[in-house]
């Protein structure tokens, strides 16, 4: 009787197993090597249905014995047949992983591109329009300080010139931060050194940038990417760590380059780090700029034991 169950339950799930097999059969296209395997199944399933027959009759019949032998041999051989050939469903998913992967980096890249073009439209547009029209405003001004002799009139002008004189100085700082010509002209790691120059004299921070990378070029993408995070990290070491120092150093080691950040700022919790708070210092974003050119990125941060990050990109 146990023998009668163990049966009964053997045939429906090898029967549902075979149908299963047959409905994933438009899914992998036809393939021989799931045609063999779903056969199998079948086969497995008719055999056992055969061993069912048997136990019904009583006694073994010989013809139904050597059926059921060499169906078991068919079967062995349709599956190691199958397996054997299964490896090319899982090279063709490995094929569409790596095409789906490269796809997304190069939609990632044209992204990336885009804003890097428009902030150069932008940086251009704005040094180029806005800039001539406050220089007019200036002759003008200058034009008016020999007509003007009223004493309240004069401070008027003077204090009118000081403010467009603020007003042409942010334009050429907006539009230098948003396509900085050292970078296009120099490379990336003068632009760093330019850069930290610029914050170190404002004497809240100190910047220690040291490079083996002086006047040399690389990949025009890869020096923005770096040149970007960078940027950022010394912006987020200013806004919200609080930080005193800076190290960050570039380097070539053969065909690696690598930047390596640390500050001793307050820090912040690793795992937190999706949080509204490390998105605000633009992590997610160094993160997928440095992902669309191939590259690596650590960081590494604690409460009140400061941030350290590295980027590594071949060269």
């Amino acid at each position: 009787m146990v023998r009668l169950v163990a049966l009964f339950i053997s045939v429906v799930l090898q029967i549902v197993a075979a149908g299963i097999a047959i409905r994933f059969m438009k899914i992998t296209r036809y393939r021989l090597s799931w045609i063999l395997l779903s056969t199998s199944f079948v086969l497995m399933a008719v055999r056992t249905l055969i061993q069912l027959i048997e136990y019904f009759q009583g006694k073994p019949s010989f013809e139904l014995m050597m059926v059921d032998e060499w169906m078991n041999v068919l079967i062995s051989v349709m599956i190691i047949t199958g397996v054997v050939l299964i490896r090319e469903i899982f090279y063709s998913l490995k094929r569409a992983e790596i095409d789906r992967a490269r796809s997304d980096r190069r939609l990632l890249n044209a992204v990336i591109n885009t804003e890097e073009t428009e902030k150069k439209r932008f940086a251009k547009d704005l040094h180029d329009g806005l800039g001539p029209l406050l220089s007019t405003v200036k002759m003008s001004l200058s034009a008016l300080n020999s007509r003007v002799t009223d004493p309240v009139g004069q401070e008027i002008l003077q204090n009118t010139n000081h403010v467009v004189n603020e007003a042409l100085n942010a334009i050429k700082e907006i539009s230098n931060n948003m396509s900085p010509h050292v970078l296009t002209n120099l490379g990336v790691a003068s632009a760093i050194s330019a850069f930290a120059a610029k914050v170190n004299m404002m004497r809240g921070i100190l910047i220690d940038f040291r490079t083996n990378m002086e006047g040399e070029r690389f990949d025009t993408d890869k020096e923005v990417v770096i040149y970007r995070a960078a940027c950022e990290f010394i912006n987020n070491g200013m806004k919200h760590s609080g930080a005193s120092r800076i190290e960050i150093e570039l380097r070539r080691d053969q065909k690696i380059i690598t930047l390596q950040y640390l500050d001793n700022g307050r820090g912040f919790d690793m795992e937190k780090l999706s949080s509204e708070e490390t998105v605000g210092m633009g992590i997610p974003n160094i993160e997928t700029r440095v992902r669309s050119v191939d590259g690596v990125f650590v960081i590494e941060s604690a409460r009140g034991k400061g941030t350290s990050a590295l980027i590594k990109v071949d060269q």
